[in-house]
């Protein structure tokens, strides 16, 4: 062989080398983790810190490494505001090289990072933001909805009470994507069930008091006051449809489209026995659930909410697929995840479907009488299990355009 024709072959041969390995291995040797939340506000029991320790439990419960390299976990308060959670996103992957990025409860703070994220080609994973949007319109190829989504929430709770006869529905709804998602959601379900819509009012994030909002419901006579709102806002007008004397007897039926286990804690049984709502993960399920809420417990001083418990299984599963890889290479590591079955403690018979929705069983719950009750959390019972294929939106309906149709 000529000289030149050797220089050439060595040449390609480590070209072609250094395009494998920049495929291969930890980018920048440390794998960074960053969970966005709301630390304060009206989410902040079922996010907040607890969403943090659940992510640092996960990376500890691994080793604190992968492949050799060390996991961090980072975090920040988004104030419920997608400008503030878009602007540390950018600052996260363009200076902090954070290769993941969690929870994100908000809709609209969770529609703004999975832009970003599709942008800068790095991975999201929402366990708290609800908006069918995520997966629908707005789906991304590094996005996954890990959790619930509004579809399966307002779902399963409309066939659950319509199939009961409560045909009539009105909603108070909290004014922006999340609560609006919710709405649409019900009202959807409703028109296949047959039922109706008898009226709607619209509150702000965090509103102060619920009193108008109650009366106008109460005045409409429906079969079901349905509370399309979330955390505090829904805690507060649940609370305030009993001061008014509503739900009696069972009638109206008062609804919850979004509930957590750290909501029906707040209020105490007294003011929420009776109430049926979907879930995505209950800490007292089985065996395996309470071995892991129990160890969160010890941490946190508080059973988990459903996304806390997702945000566990999520740096679980993400961290498994780098190894499984071997790189953090995000289009690697999704490609993965989308051939996987998963069950664990939060995911049961669940896969990643193309346009980002992991399909998991849903929970039909309701929240237990006082002399029900055996201890602290012991606060809700299972009506159903609701396969993942009956509770989420069918890939045929989707406006995804990663899927083919």
């Amino acid at each position: 062989m000529k000289l030149w024709r050797l220089v050439f072959a060595v040449a390609m041969g480590c070209m072609a080398g250094l395009v494998q390995a920049q495929g291969k291995g930890i980018s920048d040797d440390v794998v960074k983790i960053g969970v966005l939340v709301d630390m304060s506000g009206p989410y902040s029991q079922g996010s907040g810190i607890g969403a943090v320790r659940a992510a640092e439990m996960a990376v500890k419960d691994y080793g604190g490494k992968v492949l050799g390299k060390p996991v961090e976990v980072i975090y920040a308060d988004h104030q419920n505001k997608a400008d503030i959670g878009a602007a540390k996103a950018r600052e996260w992957f363009d200076v902090g090289k954070v290769d993941m990025v969690l929870d994100l409860v908000n809709s609209s703070v969770a529609i703004a990072v999975q832009k970003l994220a599709t942008e800068k080609k790095r991975i999201v994973i929402v366990t708290g933001g609800g908006t069918l949007a995520l997966s629908n319109q707005e789906c991304s190829p590094y996005g996954i909805q890990y959790a619930y989504d509004t579809y399966a929430m307002a779902n399963g709770a409309v066939a659950a009470l319509a199939g009961e006869g409560a045909k009539s529905w009105y909603f108070i709804t909290v004014d922006y994507t999340f609560g609006l998602n919710l709405e649409n959601d019900a009202r959807g379900a409703l028109a296949r069930l047959g039922g109706k819509v008898l009226g709607s009012v619209k509150h702000p994030l965090n509103a102060p008091d619920f009193s108008s909002y109650v009366l106008s419901a109460k005045s409409a006579n429906p079969d079901v006051i349905a509370i399309a709102s979330g955390a505090g806002d829904f805690a507060n007008a649940l609370r305030t449809t009993k001061e008014f004397g509503l739900g009696k007897g069972g009638k109206p039926v008062i609804t919850g489209l979004f509930v957590l286990i750290n909501d029906v804690k707040g209020l105490g049984l007294e003011v929420a026995q009776g109430l049926q709502y979907v879930d995505s993960f209950y800490w007292d399920y089985d065996e395996q659930a309470r071995a892991w809420s129990q160890r969160f417990y010890a941490v946190q001083k508080a059973m988990p909410a459903f996304n806390q418990a997702g945000d566990y299984s999520a740096v679980m599963q993400y961290l498994k697929a780098i190894e499984a890889v071997g790189t953090d290479n995000a289009d690697t590591v999704m490609k993965y995840l989308r051939e996987q079955k998963f069950n664990d403690f939060f995911l049961r018979n669940a896969y990643l479907r193309v346009d980002g929705r992991m399909i998991k069983d849903m929970y039909l719950m309701e929240a237990k009488k006082p002399s029900e009750s055996k201890g602290e959390w012991d606060l809700a019972k299972l009506k159903r299990v609701i396969p993942g294929d009956e509770a989420f939106m069918p890939l045929a309906q989707s406006t995804c355009p990663l899927v083919k149709k």
